[in-house]
């Protein structure tokens, strides 16, 4: 499997997760550039892995899948939170609703639910006090046809250049590329952005997470999202975060029982 690993000069966690890769892995510097900047590769577990670094915004860098052969993209990032709390969080990326922030409109992207949970654990795993892990609600872009996921560091300037954290992410990644481990997965529908029940199913069942839409998501959720949310992460369960459906409660089980849709209430999954 080919692993691109896709780093932002514009983005101080990303520059930041980037050296603690390099310092904590032996990447070999590669003799072809990718937009005049160095590539790097590592090679385990027959995963072929390559750090490649651009010169815009992550969010905004659609279709790299066209110019970069790989099967999975893991972005590296800075989160941005008002609250200006430590975090280190991880996310399948798309749009529910408009494409404020990249990719396209009602659009999912493909994603990695067993990669995501192997990189989460390892991220809870090495994590100290001063950080909080978490998963967060699908969002934002690039637009590709491949594999992705953001893992980001948050949520100010202060932690994005956090040197421990970047060495948290940078193990948490490679040794989730090590992990070899699958599961069967669910889409978490409802609930917060930083999604507690998306949280509990990676730390607390078999099952890992592919998409998540969030409680302010839940009005313009209809047939076709929930289409490219099963199919774009391989999963055939939806888990309803029963307390955080809100208003909509009756509307999304109306909607997953008129199509079939398995479903299962939070409240009685665990």
């Amino acid at each position: 499997m080919n692993i691109a690993i896709i780093s932002s000069t514009l983005d101080p966690a990303s520059v930041n997760i980037k050296k603690n890769l390099l310092n904590e892995f032996e990447f070999i510097k590669l003799e072809n550039k990718f937009e005049n900047n160095d590539v790097y590769g590592y090679l385990i577990n027959n995963k072929d892995i390559k750090l490649y670094t651009i010169d815009s915004k992550l969010i905004f860098a659609d279709d790299l899948d066209k110019k970069i052969d790989a099967n999975v993209f893991v972005f590296i990032s800075k989160h941005v939170a008002s609250d200006g709390k430590p975090s280190l969080t991880i996310h399948p990326i798309g749009n529910f609703g408009k494409a404020e922030f990249g990719g396209k409109e009602k659009t999912l992207h493909f994603t990695n639910p067993s990669l995501l949970k192997n990189i989460f654990l390892e991220m809870y795993k090495n994590n100290n006090e001063k950080f909080e892990t978490t998963v967060e609600a699908t969002h934002h872009g690039p637009f590709l046809d491949k594999q992705a996921l953001f893992v980001e560091i948050g949520s100010v300037e202060e932690y994005w250049q956090d040197k421990e954290a970047g060495k948290i992410i940078a193990n948490s990644i490679i040794n989730g590329l090590m992990n070899e481990k699958e599961y069967e997965s669910v889409f978490v529908v409802g609930g917060s952005h930083y999604n507690y029940v998306a949280n509990k199913v990676m730390l607390k069942s078999d099952y890992s997470v592919g998409h998540i839409c969030a409680k302010y998501n839940l009005k313009i959720l209809d047939k076709d999202l929930i289409k490219q949310s099963l199919e774009k992460s391989n999963t055939k369960l939806v888990l309803l975060d029963w307390k955080g459906l809100g208003k909509e409660k009756q509307k999304i089980i109306d909607l997953l029982e008129k199509n079939n849709i398995e479903f299962k209430r939070s409240d009685k999954f665990f």
